[in-house]
């Protein structure tokens, strides 16, 4: 009785599940068939027909490629040469100067007051000069002598006569002694005269003493003079250094170029440390490649230098080779080596980043592709290409040079049997199966 009531309840269950069964393997096999067919078309789509192209190689100029940055070539932070407050400022950043511009000028007030009070002294100094040299008979840009002042010409004078007195009186004190013997002149006559010539001995002698003091004391008198002079120098030595720091009030350009900072305003006190503006001389420029030792042989002044620039992607730079270190850096094992640009519409600024070839004697073999055959990212400055190897697409990030014609020179990234495709190149991926035309 249970057996045949279980049968009874199973039979329907049995059969439902079966309808179940059967109903989602009906869904499953009609739900497969569009499935399998967009696959098809999927794939389909994802292997695009490209243009093919083998690269080409010829003899091109030998280069060493490295990279650098601009430089200025000549850098002044212009700082005043006295201290003092700004009265006003006729520059601003970006401002083309010449040699010689006035970029901002101090309050002068202090200035003329001192070159005043400097002309004032200069002026009391001649005047004590002039009356130094009167005391003496001197007259003004006279040299000195001793013997030409009047008083000691007339003490010299009183001596040469005093002394001529003296020779007569002897003279004639010798004839009285050759008389006295023979009896022609008596003794009293010849004491007198010895007594005389005695006495104008005496006189010539105190002469000569006093021309020899009135000679001493004009000498002496002259010191004075000297030392009046000396003070006279001393304030015309201040009296040009107050015009000079009145002519330091203007703060002018040392050299022609562009104001890159002005860090000052009108009524600020700066020192003679403050940096007023800082020029920069960038016409011509300079690049400062890094060298790798290992072409320190080659590298010679005059080589010419090809430099890219970003944002500048279709034009080339060139300049010479002016100055070489002769230093390697330990670290790195490369030198510096500057190259200068005209640069005469300002397209380079100091601090840019350049890719450079320096071109030396000889030649070598080149790299060329088609220009549409590179995916250049201005964002990362990167350069990359798709290489066709065995149907599929390649990435490879490749070095490019200078441009001939419709085509780039690849430095580094690609064997010289490369294909590469020419189209498509934004919608391909690494590893990506493709059709080459």
């Amino acid at each position: 009785m249970n057996h045949s009531r279980i049968t009874e309840i199973m039979l329907p269950l049995l059969a439902l599940a079966g309808a179940l069964l059967f109903a989602s393997a009906c869904g499953r096999s009609t739900s497969e068939a569009p499935v399998s067919a967009n696959t098809q078309n999927k794939v389909a789509t994802q292997t695009p027909a490209v243009n093919a192209a083998r690269v080409t190689v010829q003899e091109v100029s030998a280069s060493v490629q490295t990279t650098g940055s601009f430089a200025a070539e000549e850098t002044s932070r212009v700082a005043p040469d006295s201290p003092g407050v700004i009265a006003s400022t006729s520059v601003d950043v970006g401002s083309l100067v010449k040699e010689g511009q006035v970029i901002a000028r101090l309050d002068d007030r202090d200035a003329k007051l001192r070159l005043q009070q400097a002309l004032a002294q200069q002026q009391q100094a001649e005047a004590s000069v002039r009356q130094a040299q009167s005391r003496i008979g001197l007259g003004q840009s006279q040299a000195f002598d001793p013997n030409t002042v009047p008083e000691v010409l007339a003490a010299r004078a009183s001596s040469e006569s005093a002394a001529a007195q003296a020779r007569l009186a002897e003279a004639d004190s010798q004839r009285y002694a050759n008389l006295i013997n023979s009896g022609d002149v008596s003794r009293s006559a010849y004491d007198r005269a010895r007594t005389a010539a005695e006495t104008a001995q005496a006189q010539a002698n105190a002469a000569r003493q006093q021309y020899e003091a009135t000679l001493n004391n004009a000498r002496q008198n002259y010191q004075g003079v000297a030392t009046q002079e000396a003070s006279l120098q001393s304030f015309q030595a201040q009296v040009a250094l107050a015009r000079k720091v009145l002519a330091d009030i203007e703060i002018k350009a040392p050299f022609a170029g562009y104001v890159s900072a002005r860090p000052i305003a009108a009524g600020e006190y700066v020192a003679t440390s403050a940096t007023i503006a800082t020029i920069l001389r960038i016409t011509p420029i300079k690049l400062q490649l890094q060298v790798p030792q290992t072409y320190a042989p080659a590298i010679r002044l005059g080589l010419n230098v090809e430099a890219n620039v970003s944002g500048f992607n279709d034009r080339i730079f060139r300049g010479r080779v002016t100055a070489i270190n002769p230093a390697v850096e330990t670290n790195s094992r490369t030198f510096i080596v500057e190259a200068a640009f005209a640069n005469t519409d300002i397209a380079l600024k100091p601090g840019m980043f350049a890719t450079a070839r320096v071109v030396l004697p000889g030649s070598t073999k080149g790299i060329f592709v088609p220009r549409t055959a590179v995916l250049i990212d201005a964002t990362t400055n990167s350069s990359q290409v798709f290489m066709i190897v065995e149907g599929k697409a390649r990435v490879a990030v490749v070095q490019i040079g200078e441009t001939v014609g419709d085509k780039l020179r690849i430095l580094s990234g690609i064997p010289e049997d490369a294909v590469l495709a020419q189209d498509h190149l934004e919608d391909l991926y690494d590893g990506q199966a493709v059709i080459t035309n």
